[in-house]
C-alpha cells in the first residue's frame, strides 16, 4: 500500500511538471486561436463594404474626391451664364412688350397715315400745274433763249466768235426744250399718281397696319427662341441639383 502511495505521488509530480512546461505553450496557442477569431468577427461584422475597401488602392479614392469636384464645379459655371444671360433676356422682353404695344396703338397709326398725307401734299404742291417743277423748265428755255439774242447783238465778239458762241446756245436751248417736255411728262405722271393715292388712304393705311402686324409677330417669334433657350438652360441647371453620384 505504502508503495502505490509513493508510486501515485511520483507519478502526480510528473505530470505537474510535464504541465508547468506545457502550460506556456498551450497559452501561446490560445492566444494565436483568440486573435485569429477576433480578426475574423471583425471583419464580418465590417461587410462586404469594409473588405473591399480595405483591398483598394488608395489613388482610387483620391480619384474619386476629384469626381465629386468636377460636377460642382460644372453646376457653378451654369449659374454663372445663367446669372449673365438672365438680364439681356429681360430687357429684351420689355423692348418686345414696348414694340409690340407700339405697333398695334391706334394713335401711332394715325400719325404715320397723316404723316404720307403731309408728304404727298407737299410733293403735289411741287409737281402740280403751278408748282416749282413746272416753272424750271420754261426760266431755262427763257435764259437761253435770251443768251441767243444777247449775242447776235453784241458787237464785243469777232464774226466766227459769235458765230462758235451762237452755235453753242442754239445746242444748249434745243436739248432744254427736249429736257423741259421730257420733265413735264413726267411731272404730271407723278402728280396723276400722288392724287390716286390720296384717294387710296384708307386701303393705304389697312396696309401699313398688316405690315405693323407682321413686325409684331416676327417680333413674338424671336421672344418666343430666346425663352425656349433659356427654359433649356434652366432645365439642365435644375436637373444637376442632386449629389455627385445619385
Amino acid at each position: 500500500m505504502l508503495r502505490l502511495v509513493v508510486s501515485g505521488l511520483v507519478v502526480s509530480r510528473s505530470f505537474a511538471a510535464m504541465a508547468s512546461r506545457l502550460r506556456p505553450v498551450a497559452m501561446l496557442a490560445a492566444a494565436v486561436v483568440l486573435s485569429a477569431g477576433l480578426s475574423l468577427a471583425a471583419l464580418s461584422a465590417a461587410g462586404p463594404a469594409a473588405a473591399q475597401a480595405a483591398g483598394q488602392p488608395q489613388a482610387q479614392t483620391g480619384r474619386g474626391g476629384a469626381d465629386a469636384v468636377t460636377p460642382v464645379e460644372e453646376y457653378a459655371k451654369q449659374v454663372e451664364e445663367l446669372k449673365k444671360g438672365y438680364p439681356d433676356l429681360g430687357k429684351r422682353i420689355e423692348e418686345s412688350a414696348r414694340t409690340i404695344d407700339e405697333m398695334s396703338d391706334v394713335g401711332t397709326a394715325r400719325k404715320e397715315i397723316e404723316e404720307l398725307r403731309a408728304v404727298v401734299a407737299g410733293l403735289l404742291g411741287a409737281v402740280s400745274d403751278n408748282g416749282t417743277v413746272s416753272q424750271l423748265g420754261a426760266k431755262a428755255l427763257a435764259h437761253g433763249r435770251g443768251k441767243l439774242k444777247s449775242i447776235e447783238q453784241d458787237a464785243r465778239f469777232k464774226p466766227e466768235e459769235r458765230e462758235f458762241l451762237l452755235d453753242q446756245w442754239r445746242r444748249l436751248v434745243a436739248e432744254t426744250e427736249r429736257a423741259t417736255e421730257d420733265l413735264e411728262s413726267a411731272r404730271k405722271e407723278f402728280a396723276d399718281l400722288l392724287r390716286t393715292l390720296q384717294t387710296r388712304e384708307d386701303f393705304i393705311d389697312e396696309l401699313m397696319q398688316v405690315r405693323r402686324a407682321t413686325e409684331a409677330l416676327a417680333v413674338m417669334r424671336n421672344l418666343t427662341r430666346e425663352i425656349r433657350d433659356a427654359s433649356s438652360k434652366l432645365k439642365s441647371l435644375i436637373g444637376g441639383l442632386k449629389p455627385p453620384g445619385v
